[in-house]
């Protein structure tokens, strides 16, 4: 009965391990199952299409919070938040996969659950609502903010401009809450995609807002799905 019961507890430790939620670390296996009302869950937030050194001017802000009324403010989401005097502010948040097949393509399936209180009703360069576009991609590289010859921060990748999506992004909609008022509700945002894992089965996955709107877009991540299947090569 003693070796019985040594067995049976080494062969529960490896389970214990691999269900341990490592906040810090790449989301593994072949699927996003993210939601932020406790944590961030590894998502890494940034801005690009502005100037340099301009940060406190657009008044760029990526936090966790409590999500406003008249939703649970027992629950928490991603805050992001910029204003948008570029008219043309991208905001956007990352996180990397593991365990897919190196080298391979996928279809990627994603939806998106966030808290707008954008409508369309007329606004500055465009309505609140349906002029900020919701994207989401996929790329072997890391999407991240670079300078150039301007000493503008631009995209690294190609997510495309405002309504037009790129190489690596797709449009998935809009902002727009569909109740013409100013409260923020919970809209949800899906599309495919179609990209790569690197040599070491990676990828990273990107979503985020692309914005012709020149003013405040303040938004809540609440929740990020996503499932990957291989397409035969």
């Amino acid at each position: 009965m003693k070796i019985k019961s040594v067995i049976l507890a080494l062969s529960i430790v490896p389970f214990l391990f691999s269900c341990k939620d490592d906040d810090n670390g790449p989301s593994t296996g072949q699927g996003i199952n993210d939601s932020f009302s406790t944590s961030v869950q590894s998502w890494k937030g940034d801005f690009a299409d502005y100037p340099k050194d301009a940060d406190a001017f657009y008044e760029l802000k990526y936090s966790h919070e409590k999500l406003p009324a008249p939703l649970d403010q027992a629950s928490k989401g991603i805050f992001i938040s910029g204003n948008n005097h570029s008219d043309d502010l991208f905001m956007f948040m990352k996180k990397k996969v593991s365990g897919l097949t190196p080298n391979q393509t996928y279809r990627m399936k994603i939806s998106i659950e966030l808290a707008s209180n954008a409508s369309n009703v007329p606004g500055a360069g465009g309505s609140p609502g349906t002029s900020v576009y919701v994207k989401a991609g996929m790329s072997i590289k890391e999407p991240v903010k670079v300078l150039d010859s301007r000493n503008y921060y631009i995209m690294n990748i190609d997510k495309g401009h405002q309504s037009q999506g790129g190489a690596d992004a797709v449009v998935l909609g809009n902002a727009d809450n569909g109740s013409g008022k100013q409260e923020y509700s919970l809209i949800r945002r899906s599309g495919e995609f179609t990209g790569k894992a690197d040599e070491n089965g990676e990828a990273w996955v990107m979503v985020g807002t692309d914005s012709a709107f020149e003013a405040t877009t303040a938004l809540y991540y609440t929740k990020v799905e996503a499932s990957f299947t291989a397409v035969k090569q």
